[in-house]
């Protein structure tokens, strides 16, 4: 058994644990002022340059902004400032696709058990208009991907999970930046289109008949066959 030295925590870090408690608790709401350097040093027993150093630091974490002249507020965390930094790293990241089509499989399958809870009329009139479209291109033998993404995209929508959807658009988008060739040639190859076709309608009628487990299923099994032919080459 071997311990690891116990390091002494900054000053700056602890009124930042502080303040981010008071967040996660709801004791701090986005627009509420923090008090002055002064009054917090005062509460907190330290000093102002621990105090300042802390607002920095929440400050570069996007948690508060610092308004001159009136003072440091707690700031509304808005989607994007999730999803866009996540998607800078995935789009750099290119050697991670294996590991992105996996997280594609995550959020995906869920979204369409969520899809088949939550879906209306209007969902599934566009996965039905995304699946024509889909078929009319088997016929004309086209490359479907644009059908294929608006149906995945619908399907992402039903669920009613906005963060849901916008993360699965980041990770689609990342996929379709990185293997662009791979995905136009497992369209290309025969009786694949007919193949995605199929699955798609199986994933449209789970969610239609309202099967959250059977929508999941067959989401997970066309992701894990499109995952396999992608990289097999």
């Amino acid at each position: 058994m071997q311990f690891k030295p116990i390091k002494p925590r900054k000053i700056y870090e602890q009124i930042v644990e502080q303040i981010k408690a008071m967040i996660t608790e709801g004791n701090l709401k986005p627009g509420d002022r923090l008090p002055s350097e002064r009054e917090m040093a005062d509460r907190l027993k330290v000093s102002r340059a621990s105090v300042r150093e802390a607002l920095s630091a929440l400050h570069l974490m996007g948690l508060v902004e610092i308004k001159s002249g009136e003072g440091t507020f707690i700031k509304q965390t808005s989607i994007d400032s999730i999803i866009e930094p996540l998607a800078l790293v995935l789009l750099m990241e290119r050697d991670t696709v294996i590991e992105i089509l996996e997280v594609r499989k995550g959020l995906e399958v869920e979204a369409a058990g969520l899809a088949a809870m939550r879906r209306d009329e209007e969902d599934l009139a566009k996965m039905r208009e995304a699946l024509d479209e889909m078929k009319r291109d088997v016929d004309q033998s086209e490359i479907g991907e644009k059908a294929d993404w608006k149906f995945h995209y619908t399907v992402a929508q039903a669920s009613q999970n906005v963060l849901l959807t916008r993360l699965m658009n980041t990770v689609s988008d990342t996929i379709e930046n990185t293997m662009r060739t791979s995905r136009q040639k497992l369209y290309s190859t025969e009786r694949m289109p007919q193949t995605l076709l199929d699955a798609h309608e199986g994933i449209y009628e789970a969610i239609k008949n309202g099967d959250s487990m059977e929508a999941r299923k067959r989401m997970f099994e066309h992701l894990l066959m499109v995952e396999n032919n992608m990289i097999s080459e």
